[in-house]
């Protein structure tokens, strides 16, 4: 039985999704943003959109749902990345 390239897709995207809810209890547990760039996580959501994007205009199958979770996951570690660096900024 041949593999499906699908297959390997979604081994990636799970690999990399398990960083992501680490990420984020390290942002709630410190209360800080620190150490962290929010344009490098803005490029990571970008990413995972345009893989949204691409499984919607012409490749549609169930990885869409994992490159959905990292994307949802990276937006929450992103906004709470700006609302702790918010919170840090002197007045």
């Amino acid at each position: 039985m041949p593999m499906k390239p699908e297959l390997f897709e979604a081994i990636m995207l799970v690999c990399f999704g398990c960083a992501w809810p680490i990420s984020i209890y390290k942002t709630l547990r410190a209360k800080s943003s620190r150490g962290k760039s929010a344009w490098f996580l803005l490029v990571i959501l970008i990413g995972y959109l345009a893989g949204i994007m691409f499984e919607v205009l012409g490749n549609l199958n169930s990885v869409i749902y994992l490159y959905v979770l990292n994307a949802l996951m990276v937006l929450a570690d992103l906004i709470l990345s700006l609302h702790y660096r918010e919170r840090a900024a002197p007045s």
